[in-house]
């Protein structure tokens, strides 16, 4: 009898492009795929372990997953289960735990799907994690995540992740390209180009991130690609040139910043200073200024006085960009920061954190405002949320219009019209898919 498995997966764009290509691995070897609520045989879940809200929730889909069915196989892959195995394995109803290199042959460590009274966990040293194994999401969404670089080599001190995934490393430009041929003969416009550290990519072999977009633009039939995120210090002008003149590079741009202040970058061992993101941002705009550029910011780093967060904050409200990703900041055993002096009271910390969030909306409705009255094309994705559907400009404003299953997955030029309560904007539909 076929035997049905079920994912939930926490945390990035790579994750899901892995969970994406894990699943249909497990198909071809004869599973059929279900919707979580619908008491699978076995369950995949795979983790982040980013910030400490991510390692509890783990916990809690777990809880979720044996509420469908209290006899199911649990196994737990991901950042998580490289990082914390034996945690994973006190959690009640877990079978399996696999690390880093293992999950990607998840079928041999399955067996006969019987409940274990203690989990297996199978996971390697991290530095022996060496191979890449390429993935990308497809079928989820109408955008395809590919995954085009894994691990990091920086080792900033508030990260677990070259402890979770291991050394940079990717693959050939000419395999990468063949995967968006593959993916855009599935009928896929926009690939969302992810990884750890994308802008790493090739270097085992002497290629180059440019490099990479220089050949994924001369692929037939893909019309979008996005770049999910870039460091500052890897964004070079060449991209960004490069980028402003691409018929197919959509002008949005995620560039982690973290914080505004040189004494706090330093602290991070970030490997940019702030002089060098302002440029990166000033550039974008001085080459594509309808462009979009999001930011990623952390607040409460150790040592993060409260005039090294006004530096931070002073340092964001000036720069021209669109939104925030705020993330409080979470002490990971392990890393550098976790034994720095200087510990922010976690009150102060929310207190910092609500006021970014108050100035990233405040910058994504000037940002929204800039673009009302102008026309923008739209992919569209598939929900139909009470007759009415959403998609992305290339700028990534969010939009919505009356659903019309004709423009699922279509890329139809639109009008903007105003800004919705709910910071969607409305949109007038210029043509039609008949």
């Amino acid at each position: 009898m076929q035997k049905s498995v079920a994912f939930y997966t926490l945390g990035c764009k790579l994750n899901f492009s892995e969970t994406s290509s894990i699943g249909r691995s497990l198909m071809e070897d004869g599973y059929q795929k279900v919707e979580f609520q619908d008491g699978a045989d076995v369950y995949v879940i795979n983790t982040c372990s980013v910030t400490d809200h991510a390692d509890k929730k783990c916990k809690k889909i777990v809880k979720e997953a044996l509420r469908h069915n209290s006899n199911a196989f649990v196994a737990i892959i991901g950042c998580y289960a490289q990082l914390k195995p034996q945690e994973i394995a006190g959690i009640p109803g877990v079978d399996l735990v696999l690390g880093a290199a293992e999950k990607f042959n998840i079928q041999n460590f399955l067996g006969d799907l019987s409940k274990k009274e203690t989990a297996e966990v199978h996971d390697g040293k991290i530095k022996e994690v060496l191979d890449y194994h390429a993935s990308y999401s497809i079928g989820d969404r109408t955008r395809t995540f590919l995954k085009v670089q894994d691990g990091c080599d920086y080792f900033c001190s508030f990260c677990t992740i070259p402890l979770a995934r291991g050394k940079s490393r990717s693959d050939t430009i000419e395999n990468t390209v063949k995967q968006a041929v593959e993916i855009v003969n599935q009928g896929t416009k926009e690939i969302v180009l992810t990884g750890v550290n994308t802008g790493d990519f090739g270097v085992q072999n002497g290629e180059t991130f440019f490099g990479l977009l220089q050949a994924l633009e001369n692929v037939d039939g893909l019309e979008r690609i996005r770049i999910s995120s870039i460091e500052p210090n890897l964004l070079s002008d060449e991209i960004i040139d490069f980028a402003a003149t691409s018929k197919k590079i959509v002008p949005h741009f995620h560039i982690p910043l973290q914080s505004g202040s040189d004494e706090m970058l330093k602290s991070m061992r970030r490997k940019y200073l702030s002089d060098l993101y302002a440029s990166r941002v000033n550039r974008i705009k001085e080459k594509m200024p309808h462009a979009c550029i999001g930011v990623d910011v952390i607040v409460g780093f150790p040592g993060e006085t409260d005039e090294e967060f006004e530096i931070t904050y002073k340092f964001l409200t000036d720069l021209d960009i669109s939104y925030l990703h705020v993330f409080t900041y979470s002490e990971r055993p392990n890393t550098t920061a976790y034994k720095m002096p200087g510990k922010v009271r976690m009150g102060i910390r929310a207190e910092r954190s609500k006021r970014l969030h108050i100035l990233s909306d405040k910058k994504r409705h000037f940002f929204y405002e800039q673009n009302i009255g102008k026309s923008y094309q739209v992919l569209w994705e598939a929900e139909n949320d009470n007759d009415t559907m959403y998609g992305f400009t290339e700028n990534y404003i969010k939009v919505k219009t009356n659903y019309d299953p004709m423009l699922v997955n279509e890329i139809t030029p639109v009008e903007l019209i105003k800004i919705d309560d709910d910071m969607v904007v409305k949109t007038k539909v210029l043509s039609l898919v008949y």
